[in-house]
């Protein structure tokens, strides 16, 4: 195996030698009924428990596994700054424009940690994560194209009003809940992908250009959305403004992907290297497909293992040890044995405290980020500057709103380029307020920032405190990960200490499972704010909602949440 300069692997302990002079037959039998036994449990605890270190991986790799954040955000920010106002446009109540949010993530809710434990077992040939981040992302643009061109396709096909109204609405939500679905989901995957092919100290670096091209999306997104397309040369070729946002998003989001796809090769879960019925004519093929140069048979056989052949350490060591342990122990069984549903919520039951609070954290503070982004542009245009999104489109007041619609995407912009600036920031407080301290700042800023901004609805104060969303954003879609590498390395290390044979949980169900927290709070913010909404009888409560669950969850993480040295 070649390897660059930037990409040292730690190689493998060379395997036992056969003595010389015997006879291959009986030399292959003895050590088939005693050292070949012992050396693949050696072999394959190596392989899971972090012998065979990750190679070390260049900035520029990393920078080109992290585009596809830029790609997803920068949808995701066209998604937040125009689902509800397209929504409202065509006519959805308002009563009802909260529980679009229901149908992608109660799907959502049951289905990631299910994604998670099939890519740990995953054994395609192409590698565990990549196919399924390849099938999401094309449901994304799919949700993208129905999204954006929903209105004008059905305008095209129908001339009754009302029934042109009708099937508006229905393929806007269609695209909605499908591109959210997708975008939701593929976060699991990026992440384990990320945190398969890469060693302990790459993880972080990894980690925070997630999040700096997260940021950057966003604000790209934004700015895209914030232009008056409608007027522009684009806008007069494609049709509409709809059509040139959909245009940048849909080039985007295909190009980052596909670098994403070929940034870090994977390597395959391949069928087990080690074959359990040890006749002389498996070992043949054993000693010529694993142990001797291509297959050669020399007087004084060697017996090798290629470096290829024993795979690279996953931190998705659930799968990876329940594949290739078994097998060695159960010659004739299913090597690998996927979880069903209920054992899956068995294991995310019971998983250990500290995983669980980090659950509930996540989950109170993407409840508080979603209740503010998902209608904030909404709350600029009728709060703010006092716009009516029911009046008819060539109205003073439908115009006002689009106004408020478009400063919005502007505040939505500085959010983004806050979260980017303070991805970097977090490297120089790291040392001295630790991930925990982090999370608790992330939390706290957010609160406080959403609260000014409701008790003083105006428009130069609302802008400048939008920087506030950019820290929670950075915060949420970095330190809990950091902080599940973080608990995982830990137990790594006491694995290592104590010999312990027991295989660490799999990187792909805890990232699942936090994946899972976004579902759930999406569900709380589409159940419960549109009730708020009517009940209050102005948008000025999501961003007072927003601040009260961010600021409780400041006191859940002062309490619950495990620091890390």
């Amino acid at each position: 195996m070649t390897l660059s300069s930037d990409d040292q692997s730690v190689r493998p302990p060379p395997c036992p030698m056969l003595e010389p002079g015997k006879h291959l037959n009986n030399s292959l039998h003895q050590y088939s009924s005693t050292e070949c036994n012992d050396y693949k449990e050696d072999c394959t605890d190596s392989a899971v428990f972090g012998a065979v270190e990750p190679p070390r991986r260049s900035r520029g790799r990393l920078l080109l596994h992290g585009l596809v954040m830029f790609g997803r955000e920068f949808c995701y920010a066209v998604e937040a700054a125009f689902v509800t106002p397209v929504l409202l446009s065509v006519g959805l109540p308002r009563s009802l424009y909260s529980l679009v949010w229901l149908i992608s993530p109660i799907l959502g809710f049951l289905l990631p940690p299910i994604i998670g434990s099939a890519s740990d077992y995953c054994r395609s040939r192409w590698g565990r994560r990549r196919p399924y981040i390849l099938s999401l992302g094309i449901l994304m643009l799919l949700g993208l194209t129905l999204f954006l061109n929903g209105d004008a396709v059905v305008s095209e096909i129908s001339s009754d009003r009302s029934q042109r109204r009708t099937w508006a609405i229905v393929v806007v939500m269609l695209g909605v809940v499908l591109f959210d679905f997708a975008a939701d989901f593929i976060d699991g995957p990026i992440k384990a992908y990320l945190f398969d092919v890469c060693s302990h100290q790459d993880k972080e670096r990894g980690l925070h250009y997630h999040a700096l091209l997260t940021g950057l999306g966003g604000a790209f997104g934004y700015l895209v959305g914030a232009m008056d397309w409608g007027h522009s040369v684009l806008g007069q070729l494609l049709g509409s403004e709809y059509q040139v946002i959909y245009f940048f998003s849909a080039l985007t989001w295909s190009i980052f992907l596909t670098v994403h796809l070929f940034s870090i090769p994977e390597q395959p879960l391949d069928k087990d290297p080690f074959d359990s019925d040890l006749s002389p004519p498996s070992a043949l093929r054993m000693l010529g497909n694993h142990c001797s140069g291509y297959g050669t048979l020399s007087k004084e056989p060697v017996l090798r293992v290629s470096i290829s052949d024993v795979r690279p350490r996953s931190f998705s060591a659930l799968g990876e040890a329940n594949s290739v342990t078994s097998s060695a122990k159960q010659p004739n069984k299913e090597a690998q044995k996927r979880m069903t549903f209920s054992s899956l919520m068995k294991t995310i039951a019971t998983m250990p405290n500290h995983y669980r609070s980090l659950c509930v954290s996540h989950l109170l503070g993407w409840t508080a980020f979603l209740c503010n982004m998902l209608f904030f542009t909404d709350f600029m245009g009728q709060i703010v500057y006092r716009g009516n999104p029911y009046a008819e489109h060539n109205s003073t007041s439908y115009l006002i709103y689009e106004q408020g619609i478009e400063v919005g995407c502007w505040g939505l912009c500085i959010n983004a380029v806050s979260s980017a600036l303070y991805s970097y920031v977090q490297h120089f407080l790291l040392p001295y307020v630790g991930l925990k301290g982090l999370y608790f700042i992330g939390y706290f800023v957010f609160g406080l920032g959403t609260s000014l901004i409701g008790l003083f609805p105006n428009i130069v104060a609302t802008l400048i405190l939008c920087s506030v969303f950019g820290v929670m954003s950075s915060t949420l879609y970095t330190i809990p990960f950091n902080l599940i590498a973080e608990y995982q390395h830990e137990e790594q290390e006491q694995v290592a200490r104590q010999g312990n044979k027991e295989p660490p949980r799999g990187t792909g169900v805890d990232c699942a499972a936090l994946t899972c927290m976004v579902q759930l709070a999406q569900i709380i913010v589409g159940l419960g704010l549109g009730a708020l909404v009517n009940l209050a009888g102005s948008v000025i409560v999501v961003v007072l909602s927003a601040s009260a669950v961010s600021l409780f969850g400041c006191i859940f993480i002062a309490v619950f949440i495990r620091s890390v040295e």
